[in-house]
């Protein structure tokens, strides 16, 4: 039989660990992101897919300067990630932002096949009833999908580049 002072000692000292372990974790918290931090986040991106962070962003900002409101950025589900989401006054807008280097093949806008856009709609309709409730106040909005082509030159912005058919 095990004596009542070996149990009290080492619940006691889990309890001690475990008290130090929550204030690390409070402290490190409290002390917001480090340069470390933010290291390591870009580190965890391959360079493809920095690269496409970064063609998000710029096509976010154009969008954002024609008057759209951005609502949710790199939604991604089983079947398939929405690159932006955003709101155009009363209609909610998948938006995929694709980019390719030359224009050969169709270009980025090109990209955007049958298969990509049957992705797409399924992951709209994936997301569309958290996005309803937290932006919609539960009513369902027209919803479009536009396609935002960068391309060496230029950025291009196809509104009803494809529709549910």
């Amino acid at each position: 039989m095990i004596d009542e002072t070996v149990l009290y000692a080492l619940a006691a000292g889990a309890q001690q660990r475990a008290a130090k372990a929550r204030r690390r974790k409070a402290a490190r918290a409290a002390a917001g992101p480090s340069a470390s931090a933010s290291a390591d986040a870009a580190a965890r991106y391959s360079p493809t897919q920095r690269a496409g962070r970064h063609f998000e962003g710029l096509a976010m900002r154009h969008l954002q300067a024609q008057g759209l409101r951005i609502l949710e950025r790199n939604l991604s589900c089983r079947a398939g990630e929405i690159d932006l989401v955003a709101r155009d006054g009363t209609v909610l807008v998948f938006i995929e932002v694709r980019r390719r280097g030359s224009s050969r093949y169709g270009g980025a806008s090109g990209s955007v096949d049958g298969l990509k856009q049957a992705k797409l709609l399924r992951s709209a309709g994936y997301f569309l009833p958290m996005l309803v409730r937290r932006h919609f106040g539960g009513r369902t909005p027209v919803c479009r999908f536009d396609v935002v082509s960068v391309e060496p030159n230029a950025l291009e912005w196809i509104k009803n580049a494809f529709t549910e058919s």
